[in-house]
């Protein structure tokens, strides 16, 4: 019954972080970590396959050996989230709604500016 409740977390985590890939306010890692953690327990395997993963793979590795971020990940992550909220502003042409957009792009910018740097980078 463990195994059978850590696997459906682990599915449920992976799936939130593969959403928070194109959803910049669901963050991508936390998910991830927590879905190897689970799948570490209730499915090696599984968890091999994930570390292994070349979308999610990287987050896992990372977080294991602290080696902090890589520029490139930074970039596309910054990229990626400016884009995102310069679309949703268009979409939604309400001004708090600029604002909001404003303030969490400060703010998750700031966090994956000051996440340290991978020494590879």
């Amino acid at each position: 019954m463990k195994k059978a409740i850590l696997l459906a977390l682990g599915f449920v985590a992976l799936g939130f972080g593969g959403v928070g890939i194109f959803i910049p306010l669901l963050p991508t890692t936390p998910f991830v970590i927590c879905a190897a953690a689970c799948f570490s327990i209730a499915n090696p395997s599984l968890y091999r396959k994930l570390e292994k993963n070349r979308y999610f793979g990287e987050y896992i590795r990372n977080y294991r050996e602290k080696t902090g971020i890589s520029r490139q990940a930074r970039v596309g992550g910054l990229t990626f989230l400016w884009i995102t909220l310069v679309i949703s502003a268009l979409v939604f042409r309400q001004p708090l709604v600029w604002i909001i957009l404003a303030v969490v792009g400060t703010a998750v910018s700031a966090h994956i500016l000051l996440l340290r740097a991978s020494s590879k980078s």
